[in-house]
């Protein structure tokens, strides 16, 4: 018994670590379906960019940092989403994501239930549309070709899939909201498989893995459920060949591989970090290394071999150690920079390269984000 309250406390010490979303199961705000373009003009090309979300209450934006060639990042403007934000943690990874070219992004607006798009171009970002999320309390999303899946965390949870128009109108797709597992079941991420035939939930509090097929119209079916190989699994991203790279917030990372017939086997279960609540992760582009955003101010680096297998790059796992609270982590599309948000202590993105042995190189941090900041996607 004492053994299993230790580990209930370790696991709640984690959650807290991670910026655990608020209980909040409707905040009221009202959406609109349509909304003239907005566009800032001094925003630059959003095509070499950071994004994060100021999250506010009394209105959410899309902050915007310019990437120069030299990694280093110049803070580019704000975009109103239309939306709200809680101003508080969303207990996620991808509430705010890119689509696999760089020109649509995609943000949620926790506040008031809705998703809103963005058109990127060399004039800036372009407020495209702004729709309900198809549940409460939107915290992360992700998008393949023209679909779109939103992960709602309010209420019960559920996913909800749209497709994304030429226009960057949302449309609801038929039969494409799916409940999760069970009820209160602490949902942090959704994202499809390189291929866009799957895609994966994880769920915090029931230590499990949610696995939905997709069929060619975009419509999920599921889910079935894989234990995770570590407790309160959180961020994860996927390499190159299906591998899939989780954190773990009470203290590692586990790999896994999707096959073809949409079964998750492990690889390596529950590496340990060494370093508090792992919460975020990132694969680089060729598979090779993984990246963990740990809440309690570092970033851990493992090498991925062609199997799947995972082990750290530094043996204590202080691959960056930045100070407090981290909350998100994003690489930018050439996987040569890797971007951390640090939203305890300094508000401020910290840049750095990425070596050919997974070490990283600070190339320094930019700050000036409100408070309540989260959410991270660049390219």
């Amino acid at each position: 018994m004492t053994k299993h309250l230790a580990l209930l406390a370790l696991a709640a010490a984690a959650l807290a670590a991670c910026d655990q979303n608020r209980s909040v199961t409707n905040p009221g705000a009202s959406f609109e379906t349509s909304l003239a373009a907005q566009r800032v003009d001094a925003v630059a090309d959003g095509q070499s960019a950071v994004y994060t979300l100021t999250n506010q209450v009394a209105g959410n934006a899309v902050a915007v940092f310019n990437r120069a060639a030299d990694g280093t990042l110049t803070a580019g403007g704000t975009i109103a989403t239309g939306g709200t934000g809680t101003g508080a943690g969303l207990g996620s990874q991808g509430a705010v994501a890119l689509s696999d070219d760089g020109r649509r992004l995609f943000a949620v607006n926790a506040g008031s239930n809705d998703v809103s798009v963005f058109d990127i171009g060399p004039a800036g970002l372009a407020l495209a549309s702004r729709t309900a999320s198809g549940g409460t309390l939107p915290i992360s999303l992700t998008v393949h070709g023209n679909v779109l899946y939103v992960l709602n965390a309010g209420g019960d949870g559920n996913i909800s899939g749209f497709a994304v128009g030429s226009s960057g109108a949302l449309t609801p797709i038929a039969g494409a909201t799916l409940a999760l597992s069970g009820s209160n079941v602490g949902p942090a991420e959704v994202q499809f498989s390189p291929d866009g035939n799957s895609l994966v939930v994880t769920e915090k509090n029931t230590n499990r893995l949610d696995l939905y097929a997709v069929d060619a119209n975009g419509v999920a079916s599921g889910p079935t459920t894989t234990a995770s190989a570590g407790a309160t699994p959180f961020g994860f991203a996927f390499g190159h060949r299906h591998e899939l790279f989780v954190s773990e917030a009470a203290g590692s990372a586990s790999s896994y591989v999707l096959d073809a017939r949409g079964i998750v086997t492990l690889v390596s279960g529950a590496v340990s970090t060494h370093r508090g609540a792992p919460c975020w992760a990132v694969v680089t582009a060729d598979g090779r290394f993984g990246f963990t955003g740990n809440g309690a101010g570092s970033v851990s680096a493992f090498t991925i071999t062609p199997d799947g297998a995972i082990s750290l790059v530094d043996a204590d796992g202080g691959t960056a150690v930045i100070g407090a609270g981290v909350n998100d982590i994003a690489l930018s599309n050439n996987s040569r920079y890797l971007y951390v948000l640090q939203t305890s202590g300094a508000q401020a993105i910290h840049a750095f390269r990425i070596q050919a042995d997974g070490h990283l190189t600070a190339l320094g941090p930019i700050a000036g984000l409100p408070a309540g900041t989260r959410g991270l996607a660049a390219f």
